[in-house]
């Protein structure tokens, strides 16, 4: 497993569990936690053994978004005597910052997101990427980005109009407005609130085993055919789909569910 600054990677009863690790910045999101968070991604794709990934904070917020002082910061580590390559390095950093974030999308396995306290600018970024979006009940949203005079640019603005809407995208984008959970779970951002950031973790943790206990390979379809169709049409989502099944339903995991189905006992799939 690699080892980690800023955030803590636990694996347990096929579920691993990412937590931003810097609860005395309110895990703002500096230069050390965007790797950290891909580097963790790319191990929980790589790894059999994981089936399923819990994002989620540790101490009183899941994130305050992007470090200011990363930001503060970036002007001696993109500054060059020619302007025009100050702007392509600047562009560079955004690109990798976006890839970072599509790490959650690239992993092959199912990532649930469990939001606590505040979860801020690039924080709506980070959840945006996950498979489904959970809180407490003291969660709240806020795209910030335009209070400090940017626009938002690693991945709010194109994903979530897809979830909650463009009217809706552009009223929280255009004035960073606080969302509360229950507001977030009346406009779809998040499928369900929680009690309790303790109830939080419990509950999301109850739908992880269930995610981890089916099939791996139907379950890893399952987040193909659906991320590939929001970018394709449906005449190619269901070609895609066609030729996936052509493939897979050769696993060993639909005879397997078969006939634990049939002897009425719990299946045992391989990792």
């Amino acid at each position: 497993m690699p080892s980690f600054e800023t955030v803590t990677l636990d694996v347990a009863d096929h579920i691993a569990t990412v937590r931003l690790n810097r609860p005395e910045k309110l895990n703002a999101m500096n230069l050390a936690m965007w790797n950290d968070i891909r580097s963790a991604f790319q191990h929980i794709d790589a790894t059999p053994e994981i089936r399923v990934a819990i994002l989620e904070g540790e101490g009183k917020a899941f994130t305050a978004g992007i470090d200011l002082q990363m930001m503060m910061g970036l002007g001696a580590q993109i500054r060059d005597e020619c302007d025009g390559r100050t702007r392509e390095n600047l562009r560079r950093i955004i690109l990798d910052l976006q890839d970072t974030l599509t790490s959650l999308e690239r992993c092959r396995k199912p990532v649930l997101a469990a939001v606590h306290g505040a979860c801020v600018g690039g924080g709506i970024d980070l959840i945006c990427c996950a498979d489904m979006r959970y809180c407490a009940d003291d969660a709240w949203f806020s795209i910030k980005e335009i209070d400090i005079g940017m626009t938002a640019d690693v991945g709010t603005l194109q994903r979530l109009p897809r979830l909650i809407g463009e009217g809706m995208a552009r009223e929280l984008a255009y004035t960073a407005r606080k969302v509360d959970a229950a507001e977030a779970k009346e406009i779809r951002l998040v499928n369900r609130v929680f009690e309790s950031p303790e109830a939080l973790r419990a509950g999301v943790r109850a739908i992880a085993a269930d995610i981890a206990a089916k099939a791996p390979l139907a379950i890893r379809g399952v987040k193909e055919m659906i991320s590939y169709a929001r970018d394709h049409s449906v005449a190619d989502g269901l070609n895609y789909n066609a030729t996936w099944n052509a493939a897979m339903l050769m696993s060993a995991d639909l005879q397997e569910a078969m006939m634990s189905g049939m002897s009425k006992r719990p299946p045992a799939f391989r990792d």
